[in-house]
Order: C-alpha cells, then structure tokens, then sequence
C-alpha cells in the first residue's frame, strides 16, 4: 500500500474536521445574525437604537429643603445617581476583580465564560449555569431588563436553548454598548443601575443604606463587602446573614490580592475585620418633615399627572420653602412638650378611658365604632364579608405588635382591638410656622408618621375657640372701631333666628362688669367682650373678613357662636390669616415649593406665591397693636411666654384658643420675621382633659410655640431676631393705639385721672 493511501483516511478526516468547523461556524453566525435580526419572531426583540443612545431606568424623585438638605425622596426603587468621579478606586478595583478581571481588554464578552455558559446550560438545562458574564452584559441585562416578556419570542421558553438565546442577545447588546460608551460610562451606568439590596438601587444609595456614607467616603473593606451583594443581595445581605456577607467579603478580598489590587499584607489585615455597619433603610417615615412630605406628594401627583411625568421614576429635584433647621426645631419642640403632656393626660385619666360625653361620662361603644372604621377591619369585611363572628375572633387575637411610646417602641402582644384602644389614648399636635413673604419654613403634622398618618397641619380642620376672634376684632377695625374704646364686662344676649336667645359665658370667670378697652378684652380672651362687639358689626361682616384672610366661609356657621370658632379651619389656614396683619393686609397664600427641576438640572416651573390685598394697612395695624395686648395687657392669655424669656427685647402678637369641653388648644402668635400656629388635640373631640387649667391653649399649645422660638433665636446663623415690629406709618393709627390720650386728669382737692374713651363708631 502507497503512503498516499495509507494518509487518505486521515486526510478526509481532516477534511471532516474543518468542513464541520466551517459549517458550526457559519451555523453560529448565522444563529446570531438570526437572534439580532429576530427571525421570523423566533427569539424575541432587542433593545433598539435609541433605547441604546437613550439607556434609562427608575431614578428616585429628591425633595430638598431651602437650605440644600435632602429631605426625602418619591420612588418606587430606590435610585440616584452617582458620577464616575464619586465612585473610589478601591471599589472599581474589587469590582474588576470579583465580576469581569478582563473588563479593560475585551470588547463586551469573556468568550471563554460565555461559551461554558451555553455548553453547561444545554447540557444542564440550568440557568446560569457557568457564570461568565462581563460587567456589560450585566448592564445590559440590567439596563433593558433582557429576560422580561418583552423580549421574548417563540424560542424564549423552550428548556436549554432559552438560556442560549438570553445570553446571545445580552452578548450582541453588550458589543453595542461597547461600541456607544466609554469603559468609565459602561462603570457609572453599571453602578447606578445594580441591586444591592435593602431596596438599593445603586452604589450611591447602597452606601448610605450600609454605612451611612457618600461613595467616595467608603473604606476598602466596605467596598468588597458591597461588591459581594451585586449577584446575590439578599443571600449575602450582611444584616439577614451575616456570616455569609462576611464569607463572601473575604473571597472579594481574596480576588482583589490575587489580581494584585491589594498587597498580602492588606489582605491578611483586612479579612480579620468584622463588618462594621450604620444601617439605615431609607422610607418615608424617617428623617425630616414626614408629614409635609406626604403633602408634597400629593401635590406632586397632580403636577406630574397634568405634564405626563412619572414621580417615582423619572428623577425630578423638587426644591421646598422649608428649611431643615427650622424644621428640627419644630419637630423637636413638638416632641418635648408633647411627651409631658402626655404623662400629664395618662395621669389625669388614670384608671379611665379619655372619651368621654359634655357630662364626662364615657361614651358607650366608641371603641367598637372606632373599631369598623380601622382598616383592618375593612380589609377583613372583603375577606369575610358578614361573618361579624369571624371577624370579631380575628380583631380580638392577640399577635406580636409594636407600638409607639414617646420613650421608644414598643414589642407587645396585643389585640387588634387592643391596640386601637391603646392609640386613642394619645393626645396630638399640628404646627406650622411661616415667613412673612408666605414660605413654610417648618410643617409638623404629627407626632409620629410612622403610627399617626393622619396631617392636622392641612388635611386636619378643628374649631378654632377664641383665635377666631381676631376675624371679628379686624371687622370691627375695619368698621372704625378704636383699640381703646371702653366696654362694660358683662353678659350679652343675642337673639337668634330659632327664637332662641345665646349668652356666651367667659370659660373659667364670672363678668366683673368692669369697663374695659376691647384691646384688654382680646388680650384676655373674653367671651362678653367679643359678643359685644359682634352684635356692632353683625355675623356676615365676620364671615366675610375670615373669607378674605383665606378661611373658606362654607366652612363658618353663620350663626353667633362662630365669634368663639365654632367654624373648623385647618392650621394651614389660620397661619396663612394671622400673616395678612403682619404682611401690611395683604393676603399671601401659604406656599412650600420654590422650584422643580428634572434630573438633568433643567428647570421645569418655579413657583410664585398668589398675593391680594384684601383689608389696608390701617387695618393690619391697629390688629397687630390689638393681638400685642395678649403679652402686654394685664392677665393678657399669652403671658406665660415670660416664663420662657420670649418677651425679653421683643414684641410678640398672639392668640390662645380653646374649645368646648377642652377639646382643642390653640396657640396664634407671631413675631416681625414669623408667623407660627400650633395645635394640640385628641383623635376625636371627645377626647381631652376635663378641666380648663390643663386644657386650655395656654397649656397644651403655647409651649410648642415657645420652645421653637426659643430654638429659633438661638441659631444666629438663621438671621432670625428678637425686636419690635415696624411702627405704623399712619398718623391715624398712632392716634389710635395712644390710649393714654384719652385720660383726663381733673385738678381739685382730690386730683385724679379719669378715662373718657373714644366714641362708638356704630
């Protein structure tokens, strides 16, 4: 035999060997070319090219205060940007190390890790067997979500080849983002868009939820450890399993000595190290402002809804009035009033439950009522429907809960039923204050979001007691009446359109019968002086002056009890009133966003204050003059300031209320610079102390207000002082407020001062 034929069969088995390698290879190109182009719908679409010129995901709305603090954010995963400049070196190093040691050389693919992918899931079956993919593919699996619905064609299913298709398609996309990006933009878009769990979005977010740092902050040991979340965030979240994260922390180490990131020495350092966390999930009711937040997102719907721009995702800045020192303040006043008032009313209802009729006598069945208005028990009405047997059984079982104490939370076991109960016994509080241009620069809505949701600053609306009385006092000031004319302190009766008669009564004093200027009738807060004066100027004239000021008239009786706030207003509306006397008598609706921006720093809308005149400056005058005489007047019902040194080198306008049965304290007050009104109440009217001495809105609400302008002032840094307020420019007013003027002193034997008041306009 020939040595030409004894190499035949080798030569033909060549032959086969690259006939067959040619043919595999163009089978496989044109499986790509197949897979890119989606053949005949086989295998699902890609991403298109202005999906790839325009990646986008999620990225959380920010709501900032005035002075540049962030406040809270809208979303629905947790996102916001971080540049490639904020990201450290040694988190970029651990990361090559870990996921993609080749990432600078390829050009999107690990070609020896994707094809043992493909081998190992057509001979497993299994997703993922292998890993190998690139930080690209990663991106681009990340980025565009390649394994949803929408990229899946009639292939997309079928057991080995769908792993096969899925990571083809994320190969051809990753070569495209290679050829679109740079290696730095393919990093930052990486590190904007993985889950490191907790609900964190992003290395920026990641780092503050972990370790309450900005990126760049982040140590070397905290980077390997976030590193080691972005496959498997939950199996190696180091608070659900510790010994995991702190396994998986070491083998990131371990990579980064082997590829010469870090030297032996660190790594034998930092291996012996715990995890050291400061863990802080990020959710809305944490951090500042809560209550306002909630509004602001509410208004923000609505905004977004009129311009077709999604809140939670499409990462606007939201810039607010508030300033988060003021904030603080305020939150922190409201906390240190209200937790001993709190003891106070524990201790006043000791062995009682706080609800209780006109008579005191507790209310039959207001637990069971409040009950079927919880939504617990809506939710299980839906479940059970009227299987009230059921239902009662669920609502009475005691689980583990957690409850809300002004000393901390609490674990507890307690009943459905038990814990409504244990809710109603709290007391609670609105606050807002404001600048005089008509910026809230502080919103306290509660005195805790997290177990009280409901806002008494703007959705809440209580009557009002005697700080409605600065509406009737301004109508009577509008209508000629003068500071220091003189009423006799005594009953008054108005007959009513029912043919009834109604004699308000002062709350904890007889009338004297004294004569009295109505400035020290204000100041004193009596009931006979005010109905006085509202049977000169009549019902509708008050009415309509509260109208002006921004208090919505359908919401007053017009009936004479609404001169001791019988209407309900909210605090954002009484703040808004007082503030037209200090604004010289024009009206500035009360506003908390300055300007919206999208995440580019585009600016969107700014925002102007509404403004109107509605009474002059007179007017606005003589009722700062008036609302003066509660902290210059003798018994003036807003003395108690002095104990807090408020009245020291300062003036201060003010207004107590507080309504029947004590169910509602309030404190009006304002200074040259602010306008601030608290209110303290229960969760229903029938909710509250028994006697005035604790009940009143010198009790429950003006400590609120003294401890934040105390706290106020003492920040020099917000430019916000003590002093007078601006004289009046009208000689007319001057002429009034001198009530000096009108003592006339009578020489004889016995020399003495007589006071002849000013005439009656009426």
């Amino acid at each position: 035999m020939s040595k030409k034929s004894k190499l035949l069969p080798y030569i033909k088995l060549i032959k086969i060997f690259w006939v067959s390698f040619f043919s595999l290879l163009l089978l496989f190109a044109l499986f790509i070319y197949s897979v890119n182009i989606n053949l005949l719908n086989l295998f699902g679409t890609q991403p298109n090219f202005h999906e790839l010129e325009n990646p986008s995901n999620e990225v959380a709305s920010e709501l900032y205060s005035a002075d540049g603090f962030l406040l809270g954010k809208y979303y629905r995963e947790n996102r916001s940007p971080v540049t490639y400049d904020e990201i450290p070196s040694s988190f970029i190093g651990a990361l090559k190390a870990t996921e993609d040691v080749n990432f600078e050389k390829h050009s999107g693919i690990d070609f020896r890790g994707t094809f043992r992918v493909i081998i190992m899931s057509i001979l497993l079956g299994e997703e993922g067997s292998g890993g190998g993919s690139t930080i690209t593919q990663q991106l681009a699996k990340t980025l565009f979500n390649t394994r949803s619905e929408k990229y899946k064609g009639k292939l997309g299913n079928v057991p080995g080849l769908k792993m096969v298709i899925i990571k083809t398609k994320e190969w051809i996309t990753a070569i495209k983002l290679e050829n679109r990006y740079t290696k730095e933009e393919i990093l930052k878009m990486y590190l904007n868009t993985v889950d490191f769990g907790s609900n964190s979005f992003g290395l920026k977010v990641a780092a503050k939820t972990y370790f309450s740092k900005e990126p760049q902050d982040l140590n070397l040991q905290e980077s390997a450890m976030l590193v080691g979340l972005v496959n498997k965030p939950t199996r190696y979240n180091p608070v659900l399993n510790p010994d995991l994260s702190l396994n998986k922390r070491n083998f990131v180490l371990y990579k980064m000595r082997k590829y010469n990131v870090i030297s032996e020495a660190q790594y034998d350092s930092l291996k012996t190290l715990p995890i050291e966390l400061d863990y802080n999930v990020e959710n809305h009711n944490k951090g500042y402002a809560t209550y306002f937040r909630h509004v602001v997102r509410n208004q923000m719907l609505r905004w977004c809804d009129e311009r077709g721009i999604d809140l939670y995702g499409d990462g606007l800045k939201i810039y607010t009035t508030i300033d988060s020192r003021m904030q603080k303040y305020a939150e922190e006043a409201v906390k240190e009033h209200m937790s001993v008032l709190q003891e106070k009313f524990f201790e006043h209802w000791k062995g009682r439950n706080p609800w209780v009729d006109e008579k005191n006598k507790e209310i039959e069945g207001f637990i069971e009522r409040a009950v079927k208005r919880s939504g617990r028990y809506r939710t299980l009405k839906e479940i059970y429907g009227d299987d009230e047997k059921q239902i009662n059984k669920i609502m009475s079982t005691p689980v583990k809960t957690k409850v809300f104490s002004w000393k901390g939370e609490i674990d507890t076991v307690l009943s459905p039923i038990d814990s409504i109960r244990y809710f109603k016994h709290f007391l609670h509080a609105g606050m807002m204050s404001m600048a005089k241009n008509g910026q809230i620069k502080a919103w306290v809505g509660g005195i805790n979001h997290k177990y009280f949701k409901y806002d008494h600053v703007y959705q809440g609306k209580r009557q009002t007691g005697s700080t409605f009385k600065a509406f009737v006092y301004a109508a009577a000031m509008e209508n000629g009446f003068n500071p220091c004319y003189e009423v006799d302190n005594l009953p008054v009766t108005i007959a009513l359109e029912t043919g009834e008669t109604w004699t308000p009564v002062n709350g904890d004093s007889e009338p004297t019968g004294e004569k009295m200027t109505i400035r020290q009738g204000m100041a004193q807060s009596l009931n006979t002086i005010a109905a006085y004066v509202l049977t000169k100027v009549g019902v509708e004239a008050v009415i309509d002056m509260a109208d002006r000021l921004g208090i919505d008239r359908e919401t007053l009786p017009a009936v004479p009890s609404v001169v001791l706030g019988a209407g309900e207003v909210s605090v954002y509306n009484m703040v808004g009133a007082y503030n037209t006397f200090l604004n010289n008598g024009v009206y500035v609706q009360p506003s908390f966003i300055l300007k919206i921006e999208d995440k580019y720093g585009n600016l969107l809308q700014e925002f102007v204050p509404k403004t109107r005149e509605v009474i002059n400056e007179e007017t606005a005058d003589l009722m700062i003059y008036m609302l003066q005489g509660a902290t210059q007047e003798k018994n003036g019902s807003g003395m108690g300031l002095h104990r807090y040194g408020l009245l020291e080198g300062n003036e201060v306008a003010a207004k107590t209320g507080t309504t029947q049965n004590n169910s509602d304290g309030w404190f009006m007050g304002f200074t040259k610079d602010l306008v601030t009104g608290v209110w303290v109440g229960g969760d229903d009217r029938s909710i509250h102390f028994r006697t005035l001495a604790l009940g009143q809105g010198s009790r429950m609400a003006l400590p609120i207000w003294a401890l934040y302008m105390k706290k106020v002032y003492e920040d020099k840094e917000l430019g916000i002082t003590r002093g007078p307020f601006p004289a009046p420019k009208s000689r007319t007013v001057l002429e009034k407020i001198n009530c000096d003027r009108y003592k006339v002193e009578v020489v004889g034997e016995d020399s003495v001062t007589n006071y002849v008041a000013p005439s009656s306009p009426f």
